[in-house]
């Protein structure tokens, strides 16, 4: 791989992680009004904390901050990396942003978050799923494969 060609990558891992992260964490505090932003926060910093993280103010609310663009980053890496070796998530990148963005929040729902210290329980049922499932999509999918294709260019017609 040349310099250049890392270089587009790590750029755009980096931009899909401000972007993503951004409206991620803005839908949550945005769609929850009834919670204030640093329990919102404090939520996030509960997956290493648990409980505790609501008794710490705003250091833990900040620890969630930083928490949450750090798995952001991961999670951009893993759709731009892919999608720098199989150029059909760049060309079909709408229905790849779709499927990212679900299997996304299905791994945070039943894999990640019970795995942490956090007290927070998977949805109860498909209704109650539905809200933080579009969320994914929309704030996370959609946005990382939008923005892997524009950085690392579409790729010629199969």
């Amino acid at each position: 791989m040349t310099r250049s060609a890392s270089g587009a990558l790590v750029r755009a891992i980096l931009f899909s992680t401000l972007v993503a992260g951004t409206l991620d964490i803005a839908a949550a505090i945005l769609t929850n009004p009834q919670v204030p932003a640093r329990v919102v926060l404090q939520s996030v910093a509960g997956g290493w904390l648990g409980n505790e993280a609501y008794g710490g103010g705003w250091p833990t609310a900040w620890l969630g901050l930083a928490s949450h663009f750090a798995v952001m980053l991961g999670i951009a890496a893993v759709f731009v990396l892919a999608a720098a070796r199989l150029p059909a998530l760049r060309r079909l990148w709408f229905p790849a942003g779709v499927a990212f963005g679900v299997a996304v929040w299905l791994a945070m729902a039943f894999i990640v978050v019970p795995l942490s210290a956090s007290t927070l329980s998977p949805p109860a049922s498909l209704t109650a799923a539905m809200k933080p499932i579009v969320i994914h999509i929309l704030c996370v999918g959609l946005p990382i494969a939008w923005i892997t294709r524009r950085m690392l260019g579409a790729p010629a017609a199969a």
